[in-house]
């Protein structure tokens, strides 16, 4: 833990700290006291009035609110002025001494507070009588009386403030300490009040005694005023309690201290000595009992009151009140005795018409020393805010457990298990490594197109349930994508990990029902280890991943991560930012490789090509920088740079009289993209090329996938006038009958069987059966890798109309090409209409 510790909070029982200390000042000063005075007790009829007037000006309380303490101030000061004037000291001492014992007693104070107050009101006076008898003697009620009696009172407030401080800080700290002195001008501004009023009285009787009868009169009415104002004071104190106690819950909602804040600040609100919440069991959340107790930390888990009370509350949704001040439940009432409880109040907490716990609070301790009809309905705003935060903080923590779980398997989602991880590798253990293994469940894929996904999704629930019933109880098993299931533990060696992959993947491989049909589920597992293969959580996922795309190539496997499987995926992530700023920055280029007819070597267009010289890496392969643009949203960029390329330089052949074809090949991905057609047709506009002079390519596994997804987009293209052509024919599943129901007007025979012609015969009969169908269908045909003379002569007699490859040409930058144009081309003035026709076939 960083930073400074926070400081224990000490218990009630610490008090003594600072009682022991009081009670000394106490019997030192009434010591020095009763030595230096001639006559120190006496008076005790005019001691008796004044202890009952005492008595009765500390029933209205004025609390300053300092932290969860409150201080207290009454109208005490004003008869201890006259007991000050009259009275011998040490009989001033006794009267304010046995006063305070006598109202905190009333209050039901524990031991520590009842002997802290005390003490602090015997000490204050002793210092106030001592002061005020070490002056020296004045006649009369004059201005220097006066100041003597104001010393006095100001001896008794500064032991009162101070000490109060101090024990604050020792149970509290520091804070709590500084928030009573900083009351300190509140205090003397109500001080000076009421020793002002004790002056003016004591004036007055000094005058005549008569004067009691007006003085009584208008004490009654000063008795009003100040209850008047006492009640205005507890009212905002109130205010500014739910204020706080508002704050606190919207603070805590977020950060799992609801509990804490909500009881607290009840506690104190209320000035109970419990308050108690009672959440009963709901969905897959546990009962809750909490407890704040007056002056002890943290919360308890039980509560004084007996569990039917709260029940009652719940099944009557209504607040159940046990007390002198309220509607009391007799039900309770002799229960609750027995138990040391002598009220209580218990509110059903509402979240619309279902009561979902209840808040209550127990004994009251300040005044009145009971609760109140008004104190209910204080408690009852306060559970109706309560039970809108604590059903929000509910509500935020099933928005956080779904955001971390799969809604279909019920497990921990990558999220989680991304967070599981980084706490995991944090904790070193000797002797330990922390285990990953990713189970990649085979052909889930064409579970989904056969049966359905609702098949597939039961293959996944089973795949699930098998592995958490298998796992050691010590992993976390998660799905950490579609068909992935990661499970994370804590072993001995990567021997072990690798034994239990092995095991657990024998395990949850066993037959799957699903009513008539029985499925074989078999996974590919990929395994990695911290610290051997990464140090943080984002690194040893990736690395399992590339060991489970490992374990794929070989059916049934269990492969470990190592460095040389990470080669090519992070070449391919490395060229992601790379490929953005090289199409920014114009890096890319198109090459251009001829296509020529076969019989009479005329040039009738060319294919064009990406081509990226990288400047770290060199030459980047098509496929790798396309996979790159595809994954990380650069393909379009990358197809309208090739077709402005392919177009713009189509258009400067045509003006400089020789019209070339110009073809540009399209990712099925592309396909799916309904606003491509719109962009083929805006590029045409654009650069005054014809559509026919426009040729599309897309290889057969994109146009032939088993859908009808690409078939819109292929109409409105050929829609266009654009020509269209399926690239790399042959190497998939399909046929050419396929073909007739897509609008294409093109077919390349794929290089693989053209370039096997002279030495295969079956390549040279698959290359004669597409030639000879393509054209019944009406379909051009062009034989892709044409190297050699030989194979040109058997392409020509079979009737292949165009073909392209090394023996023309390779693909050659614009620059070169028109260098090969010139070496190539018949230099001869072409008729119009006619392509222009090769001089030599090197």
């Amino acid at each position: 833990m960083s930073g400074r510790d926070k400081p224990r909070r000490r218990s009630s029982e610490d008090a003594w700290i600072i009682t022991a200390p009081l009670v000394l000042l106490a019997v030192t000063c009434a010591t020095v006291t009763g030595l230096i005075t001639d006559r120190p007790f006496g008076g005790w009829a005019p001691a008796a009035l004044l202890l009952v007037v005492m008595l009765l000006a500390s029933g209205p309380v004025v609390g300053v609110v300092i932290r969860r303490q409150s201080l207290g101030m009454t109208l005490t000061d004003l008869p201890l002025v006259l007991a000050f004037y009259f009275l011998p000291p040490l009989a001033v001492v006794l009267i304010y001494t046995l006063s305070s014992l006598v109202t905190h007693l009333r209050h039901r104070m524990a031991a520590p507070k009842l002997w802290f107050n005390v003490a602090r009101a015997a000490a204050g006076t002793s210092l106030g009588a001592l002061v005020l008898h070490a002056l020296p003697p004045a006649d009369g009620v004059a201005p220097y009386t006066w100041l003597g009696l104001c010393l006095a009172i100001s001896m008794v407030i500064l032991v009162s403030v101070t000490s109060i401080a101090a024990v604050q800080t020792l149970l509290v700290g520091w804070p709590a300490g500084r928030e009573t002195i900083r009351a300190l001008p509140s205090v003397a501004l109500t001080t000076g009040i009421n020793v002002s009023a004790g002056l003016i009285v004591l004036m007055l009787l000094n005058e005549s005694w008569w004067s009691l009868a007006p003085l009584a009169a208008l004490a009654a009415g000063l008795v009003v005023v100040y209850r008047s104002y006492a009640e205005f004071f507890q009212q905002h104190r109130t205010l500014t309690g739910m204020y706080e106690l508002s704050r606190a819950i919207s603070a805590s909602g977020q950060d799992g201290t609801l509990a804490d804040a909500l009881l607290g600040r009840v506690r104190a609100l209320l000035q109970a000595e419990y308050a108690t919440l009672w959440l009963p069991a709901q969905g897959r959340h546990p009962e809750t009992l909490l407890t704040a107790r007056v002056d002890d930390p943290g919360l308890l888990d039980t509560a004084p009151t007996p569990p039917e009370l709260r029940q009652k509350a719940v099944d009557t949704a209504r607040p159940i009140t046990v007390g002198r001040g309220v509607s009391s439940d007799p039900e309770f009432r002799e229960r609750l005795a027995e138990h040391g409880v002598k009220d209580t109040v218990v509110v059903p907490l509402r979240s619309g018409r279902v009561v979902i716990g209840t808040l209550e609070v127990t004994n009251r301790l300040g005044d009145p020393l009971h609760f109140t009809q008004r104190d209910v309905a204080v408690f009852e705003t306060v559970a109706a805010h309560a039970a809108v935060a604590l059903e929000n903080s509910r509500l935020v923590d099933r928005l956080r457990h779904d955001a971390e779980h799969d809604a279909l398997t019920r497990l921990p989602n990558r999220r989680r298990l991304t967070a599981a991880v980084a706490e995991a590798v944090k904790i070193r253990a000797p002797g330990e490594v922390v285990a990953l293994l990713l189970f990649d469940v085979d052909r889930l894929r064409q579970v989904n197109e056969s049966l359905g996904h609702a098949a597939g999704d039961k293959v996944l629930v089973e795949v699930a349930e098998r592995l958490r019933a298998c796992a050691p109880s010590s992993a976390l098993v998660g799905r950490a994508g579609g068909d992935e299931f990661l499970v994370t533990l804590r072993l001995e060696s990567t021997e072990a990990a690798l034994e239990l992959a092995g095991q657990l993947r024998e395990q949850i491989r066993d037959e799957m029902v699903f009513d008539a049909l029985t499925l074989d589920v078999d996974t590919a597992v990929g395994v990695a280890v911290h610290p051997d293969h990464g140090s943080d959580a984002l690194a040893l996922l990736q690395r399992v991943d590339l060991a489970t795309t490992a374990a794929k190539s070989v059916p049934g496997s269990v492969q470990l991560y190592s460095p040389a499987l990470e080669s090519r995926s992070l070449r391919r992530l490395g060229l992601a930012g790379d490929l953005r700023r090289a199409l920014d920055d114009g890096e890319l280029e198109v090459y251009f490789q001829p296509k020529v007819t076969l019989r009479d070597r005329r040039l009738v267009g060319v294919e064009c090509l990406a081509r990226w010289e990288h400047p770290a890496h060199g030459t980047v392969a098509p496929d790798d920088f396309v996979a790159v643009a595809e994954h990380t949203g650069q393909l379009g960029r990358l197809t309208e740079f090739v077709l402005r390329e392919s177009l713009r330089r189509s258009r400067d052949w045509q003006q400089g009289g020789q019209p070339l074809a110009v073809s540009v090949n399209l990712a099925a991905r592309t396909l799916t993209d309904q606003h491509f057609p719109s962009l083929v047709g805006e590029l045409l506009d654009e650069y005054g090329v014809p559509p026919q002079r426009l040729t599309l390519e897309i290889t057969e596994a994109g146009v032939l996938d088993g859908t009808e997804r690409p078939i819109p987009t292929l109409r409105r293209l050929r829609d266009l006038g654009v020509r269209l052509s399926v690239d790399d024919f042959g190497t998939g599943n399909s046929s050419l009958a396929q073909l007739r129901r897509l609008p294409v007007h093109e077919v390349k025979v794929d290089r693989s069987f053209v370039q096997g012609m002279a030495t295969d015969p079956g390549d040279l009969a698959i290359v004669n059966a597409v030639v000879t169908l393509s054209q019944q269908f009406g379909l051009a045909v062009v034989a892709e890798g044409v190297e050699s003379e030989l194979t040109l002569e058997l392409l020509q007699d079979i009737g292949c109309e165009i073909g392209q490859g090394f023996l023309f040409s390779r693909p050659l930058p614009y620059e070169r090409l028109e260098a090969w144009f010139a070496a190539q081309v018949d230099p001869e003035p072409v008729p119009a209409g006619e392509l222009p026709r090769l001089r030599v076939v090197p």
